[in-house]
């Protein structure tokens, strides 16, 4: 009798639940993936024609800074009739359909969450491969930004916040307890972490408000500015040895947005002068007009002769929360 009346009121609760608005929503299950894992859904002879050219062209094409060429994603082809169950549970798909309108699709959360689908149909080959290209840089950023927020989701998990970065230079960023504070000179920062080959590091520290010139000169000053820091502050395994930039790779310059505020974002390498070691930096330079100040926070790392393209994106992601209070 007591186990009928405990079902009569389940029942009762369900439908009450129902009754007041919930009825006829999905539950979806939780998307997967490795990081900058992308499936791509597309039968077999399009994948090895003109419109897989497409695709590896888009979002396979190098990494800008690194030292060896690394595609922006690992990309997993399968043909339609596969993409279903545990296969349409990846947390970033690229979709082509031919023989259908030209048309493309930006689709949240269509079988898992978090989760990015980008469809894109046509009834050529060529219909689909000028929807492919007129927007290619929206499908990168889609799953870029998609992949930054599942990285720092997971950072998230393990915060490091025994440091004094926001009492002294009044913002925050999220990093992991992996982390350890290096280096803290007034209001300079040198975070690092351990990896299997070498190091994984960030820089903070503020400028002038006019220390970095407009325009043209901009990079000039970048660089400067970054060698003058690293001559002070990050040393080599030699005396007399300290970070510069390389003067053999062009600098990637770019206008960007961390914290609802104008940016300049630097890509490149780095070495150490007058010693045998190099690596990829990203670096970030933050218009804080609030305070009278650059904001001037990078990213570097060091891991001889293996991939470095997941170790630039942890600390993308990582300076990437930064908020200025």
């Amino acid at each position: 009798m007591k186990k009928l009346v405990v079902a009569v009121f389940t029942v009762m609760f369900l439908l009450a639940c129902n009754n007041d608005g919930s009825k006829g929503k999905r539950i979806l299950s939780s998307s997967s993936g490795n990081i900058n894992s992308l499936s791509v859904v597309i039968d077999n002879d399009l994948w090895e024609g003109s419109i897989g050219d497409k695709i590896r062209s888009i979002l396979g094409a190098p990494v800008y800074g690194l030292p060896q060429e690394e595609p922006l994603f690992n990309m997993r082809q399968m043909p339609t009739v596969v993409f279903t169950d545990f296969a349409r549970k990846n947390r970033t798909i690229l979709k082509i359909e031919k023989g259908k309108p030209a048309d493309i699709r930006f689709l949240k959360d269509a079988f898992a969450t978090p989760q990015k689908l980008i469809l894109v149909s046509g009834n050529t080959n060529n219909e689909i491969n000028e929807l492919l290209a007129q927007n290619a840089e929206k499908i990168v950023t889609i799953f870029k930004d998609a992949e930054i927020k599942e990285k720092q989701r997971r950072i998230n998990k393990s915060l490091n916040t025994k440091n004094n970065i926001e009492e002294t230079l009044g913002l925050t960023i999220n990093f992991s307890t992996a982390y350890r504070i290096a280096k803290e000179d007034n209001s300079f920062f040198w975070l690092r972490k351990d990896i299997k080959t070498g190091t994984m590091n960030i820089m903070l520290y503020e400028m002038p408000l006019d220390a970095i010139s407009k325009g043209d000169n901009a990079i000039n000053d970048i660089i400067k500015m970054r060698d003058s820091i690293g001559e002070v502050h990050i040393p080599g395994p030699l005396e007399g040895s300290y970070m510069i930039t390389e003067e053999a790779y062009t600098p990637f310059l770019n206008e960007t947005i961390i914290d609802n505020k104008p940016a300049l974002e630097t890509r490149s390498t780095w070495e150490v002068k007058n010693a045998f070691m190099a690596g990829p930096f990203i670096n970030y330079i933050v218009e804080d007009k609030t305070n009278n100040r650059l904001v001037v926070i990078e990213g570097f790392a060091f891991a001889p002769s293996i991939a470095k393209r997941d170790y630039i994106f942890e600390l993308e992601a990582i300076i990437r929360s930064l908020q200025i209070k």
